[in-house]
C-alpha cells in the first residue's frame, strides 16, 4: 500500500509538473561568458510539437513556440517530432564552441542556427547512422558551433525518439567539454569494470560449485550492465558501431532481456516454485507480458511497446519485492538479501524518475544514480549467493555429523546383530541343506514327469499315426479279402473242368465225353469265370499296390533308420505326412498344395516330419472347433526357397488366436484344447526342433480369419 501511494504521488507530480511547465511565450536569452565552465541551457528553452512530422525548418521559424520553465527539458515518451528553440549570446573570449545534447537514446537529431536572419543547418545525426559518421566521436550528440565574440545566435533542434525525451543541453569550449566527457568516461569505465569483474567472479564460482543459480545471475548482471551501457550510448559506440538496426532496437531489446533474466534469476535464486507456487505463476505471467510487449515492438508500435515495457518493469519490481518479502517471512536468508538489494535499487529508480520529472536536480550523481543502484544491488546479491554457499556448507557439515552418528550407531547394531546372525546362519544352513535335498528329489521327480509327458505326447502322436495307418491300410486289404473267396470258387470250377478232361477214357466214345464236358462248361459259364478271375486279380493287385504306397509313406515319414542329418526333399516329407493324415480329414476340409521345386535341406527327416505332422494336425483341429465353419474350409501348404533358406507355410482358415494366446503357444504344457485332448507339448516340441535346425518359426494369426505358421530353415545347419 505504501509503494502504491508513492507511485500515485509520482503520477500526480508528473501531471502537476506538466501543467506548470508551459507558460506564455517568453524570450529568454542565455549568456555564455565563462569559457572555463560549461553553460547549461536551463530555463531558456521553448518547444514546439509537430504531430505530423512534416514541417520544415522554414515553416517552423514562423511558428509560435511555448516557453518551457524547466531546468532540464523532459518531454516524456511521444510520437511527435519535437522542435527546441533557444538563443545564446557569447560574452566570452572563445568563438569555437561545442553544443552537447547528453541524451544518447534519441533516434534522430538535427541542429539549425539562425545568425543575422541567415539559416544554417548542421549534419543530421541519430542512431539510424553508423557511429563513425558522427561529428565528434562521443556517445552524446555533440555539434561544433561558432559564435563570434559578442555575437548572438538562435538555435533550433529537431528531435525524434521512441524512448523518453529528456534534454540536458550544455555549451562550452572543446577543452572543457572533452574534460567533462573524460570524467564521465572514467566513471562509466569504473562501472563497466565492476560489472565485468562481477561476471568473471560469479562465472568462476559457478564452475567451482556447479550451481545453476550463478548461471542465471551472470546473465542477469550482463543485461543490467548492458542496459546502462545502452542508455549511456556506450553500447552503440563500442559494441555495435556499424549496426544502426541494433542501435535503434537495443533501446527495447536490451531492457526486454534484462527483465526476462531478472524474472528467471528470481525464480531460481528464491526457489519460488517450491516456496510460493501461486506467486511463481505470477512471475511466469510477467514473462508472458514481456513477450506481448515484444510483439508490439515487432508489429511497429514502438511507442506503445516502450510504455508497456516501462510499466511492466515498474509493476514487476513491486511484485518481485512482494514475492521476496513473502519468502523472507518464512525465514529465508537469500530472500532477505534480495529484498534489501532490490529495495535499494528501487529507491535509486525513484530518484532517477524524480530527476526525470525535475523534482530533483539533474547533476553528476543523479545522472549516474541507476549505475550506482545497480552496482549496490549486484554486490549485495553476490553476497547473498556467497551466503548461500555458507548455508550449503553448514547443511553439509550437519548432514555429515548426522551421518557419522548414524554410522556409529549402525556399527554398534551390526556388532550386536553379528552374533545373532551367526546363530541364525547355522540354523538356516541346516534348513537349506534339508531344503536342497528335498529340491533335488523334487527336481528328479519333475524330470521324470517331464520325460513321461514327452513320451505321452509321442504316444499320442503315435496313436494318431497308427489310427491313420490302420484306416488307410484297411481299404486296400478289403480289396484282397473280399476278392479271395470268389476267386477261390472260380478256381474250383476251373479245377472241375480240368478234372473232367483228365477223366477222359480213350476206350469210350470221345465225342460223347467232350459233349458232356462242354455241357458242364456252359453250366458253370466258363467265359464269365475267366473275366471275373481277371477282375479279381486286378483288384487284389491294386490293394497290394496301395498298401505298398502306405508302407513307403510311413517309412518316409518316420525315417526310423536315419538318426543323422542328411539332405532331404521336404516336399516328399509333406506328401508322406498328408497320406498318413488323409483319414483324419473331415469332408469339408480341402488341402491346397503349392509345392515349388526347392533345394534339398540338410536336416533330421523324422524330426522335420514330426513338425509337419503337429502343425497340420493343429490346423485340422482349428477348423473343427471353428464356431461358424463354412461349407468348405481350406488348409494351404506351400514351399519356396529364398537364397540359402527354405520357407514352409502351413495356413488354415480356422478360428485363429488372440495376441495373448499367440504369446504363449510355444510354452510347454500350454494348450487351448479340452482336457484330455492334448498335453500342450506339441508346439513346444515343434519350436525346439526348428530351433535345433537353426531355423525360426513365425506366426501370423487373426481371430475368425485363420492362422499361418511360416517355418524358415537354412539349407545347411553346419
Amino acid at each position: 500500500m505504501i509503494l502504491f501511494k508513492k507511485l500515485l504521488f509520482l503520477l500526480m507530480a508528473l501531471v502537476l509538473n506538466t501543467v506548470l511547465t508551459y507558460s506564455a511565450t517568453q524570450d529568454s536569452t542565455l549568456i555564455f561568458k565563462d569559457d572555463n565552465n560549461i553553460l547549461r541551457i536551463e530555463n531558456g528553452i521553448s518547444i514546439f510539437k509537430d504531430p505530423s512530422k512534416t514541417l520544415t525548418i522554414s515553416q517552423i521559424i514562423s511558428r509560435k513556440f511555448e516557453y518551457l520553465n524547466q531546468k532540464v527539458p523532459n518531454l516524456g515518451i511521444t510520437s511527435d517530432k519535437i522542435w527546441v528553440k533557444f538563443t545564446v549570446e557569447n560574452h566570452s573570449r572563445a568563438e569555437n564552441l561545442m553544443l552537447v545534447v547528453a541524451q544518447p537514446a534519441i533516434d534522430s537529431i538535427t541542429l539549425y542556427r539562425l545568425e543575422q536572419h541567415k539559416l544554417y543547418a548542421s549534419s543530421k545525426l541519430g542512431k539510424f547512422k553508423a557511429f563513425h559518421e558522427r561529428l565528434v566521436n562521443n556517445p552524446n550528440y555533440i555539434f561544433p558551433v561558432k559564435i563570434p565574440k559578442g555575437g548572438r545566435e538562435t538555435f533550433y533542434i529537431s528531435i525524434s525518439s521512441t524512448d523518453q525525451i529528456q534534454l540536458p543541453i550544455s555549451l562550452g569550449t572543446p577543452r572543457v567539454v572533452l574534460v567533462n566527457d573524460n570524467n564521465k568516461n572514467i566513471l562509466f569505465g569504473i562501472y563497466a569494470g565492476i560489472i565485468i569483474i562481477m561476471i568473471l567472479y560469479n562465472l568462476f564460482i559457478s564452475f567451482t560449485i556447479k550451481d545453476s543459480s550463478y548461471v542465471y545471475y551472470i546473465f542477469y548482471i550482463l543485461f543490467v550492465g548492458l542496459t546502462q551501457a545502452t542508455f549511456q550510448g556506450y553500447a552503440f559506440k563500442f559494441l555495435w558501431p556499424d549496426s544502426p538496426w541494433l542501435a535503434i532496437n537495443s533501446s527495447f531489446l536490451v531492457p526486454f532481456f534484462s527483465g526476462i533474466t531478472t524474472a528467471l534469476f528470481l525464480k531460481r535464486f528464491l526457489q519460488t516454485k517450491v516456496q510460493t507456487p501461486k506467486l511463481h505463476i505470477g512471475i511466469d505471467l510477467f514473462v508472458l507480458m514481456y513477450f506481448l510487449a515484444l510483439g508490439l515492438w515487432i508489429s511497429g508500435q514502438h511507442i506503445n511497446s516502450i510504455k508497456c515495457l516501462q510499466t511492466l518493469a515498474l509493476l514487476g519490481s513491486l511484485y518481485f519485492l512482494y514475492v521476496a518479502n513473502v519468502i523472507r517471512r518464512k525465514g529465508s536468508r537469500p530472500a532477505l538479501f534480495f529484498l534489501v538489494a532490490y529495495t535499494i535499487f528501487l529507491l535509486c529508480v525513484v530518484i532517477f524518475v524524480l530527476r526525470n520529472f525535475n523534482l530533483i536536480e539533474y547533476n553528476l550523481f543523479t545522472s549516474y544514480i541507476l549505475e550506482i543502484g545497480s552496482v549496490i544491488q549486484i554486490t549485495l546479491l553476490s553476497f547473498a549467493l556467497a551466503d548461500k554457499i555458507n548455508i550449503y556448507r553448514k547443511d553439509k557439515e550437519q548432514s555429515q555429523e548426522q551421518a557419522l552418528r548414524i554410522s556409529k550407531e549402525n556399527e554398534r547394531l551390526i556388532r550386536e546383530q553379528n552374533i545373532e546372525l551367526e546363530i541364525q546362519v547355522s540354523k538356516r544352513t541346516e534348513e537349506l541343506q534339508n531344503s536342497n535335498a528335498t529340491l533335488n528329489l523334487t527336481l528328479k521327480e519333475l524330470k521324470e514327469a517331464q520325460s513321461q509327458l514327452v513320451d505321452a505326447e509321442k504316444m499320442a502322436g503315435l496313436g494318431q499315426l497308427t489310427a491313420g495307418i490302420a484306416h488307410e491300410i484297411n481299404n486296400p486289404i478289403n480289396f484282397v479279402t473280399s476278392n479271395i473267396k470268389p476267386l477261390g470258387l472260380d478256381i474250383n470250377d476251373l479245377y472241375d473242368v480240368i478234372q473232367k478232361y483228365e477223366e477222359l477214357d480213350p476206350d469210350q466214345d470221345i465225342r460223347e465225353q467232350l459233349v458232356s464236358i462242354n455241357k458242364f462248361k456252359k453250366q458253370i459259364d466258363i467265359d464269365f469265370i475267366k473275366t471275373e478271375i481277371n477282375s479279381l486279380l486286378s483288384g487284389i493287385g491294386e490293394g497290394a499296390k496301395r498298401t505298398a504306397e502306405i508302407i513307403r509313406s510311413l517309412k518316409n515319414f518316420s525315417r526310423l533308420d536315419e538318426s543323422d542329418t542328411k539332405p532331404v526333399d521336404l516336399n516328399e516329407g509333406l506328401e508322406s505326412t498328408l497320406v498318413l493324415l488323409r483319414s483324419t480329414l473331415p469332408p469339408f476340409i480341402n488341402i491346397v498344395k503349392d509345392l515349388q521345386q526347392i533345394p534339398l535341406v540338410e536336416c533330421l527327416p523324422g524330426k522335420i516330419n514330426q513338425v509337419f505332422m503337429n502343425l497340420i494336425t493343429n490346423a485340422i483341429h482349428a477348423l473343427k472347433v471353428k464356431e461358424n465353419p463354412q461349407p468348405e474350409e481350406f488348409i494351404y501348404i506351400s514351399t519356396s526357397s529364398e537364397g540359402e533358406q527354405v520357407k514352409i507355410s502351413i495356413k488354415d482358415t480356422g478360428a485363429g488366436m488372440t495376441e495373448e494366446i499367440k504369446q504363449k503357444i510355444f510354452e510347454p504344457f500350454f494348450t487351448t484344447k479340452q482336457v484330455g485332448e492334448g498335453t500342450g507339448l506339441g508346439l513346444s516340441i515343434v519350436f525346439s526342433i526348428v530351433e535345433k535346425h537353426k531355423g525360426h518359426i513365425d506366426v501370423v494369426t487373426k481371430v475368425n480369419i485363420g492362422t499361418e505358421f511360416i517355418i524358415t530353415l537354412p539349407l545347411n545347419i553346419q
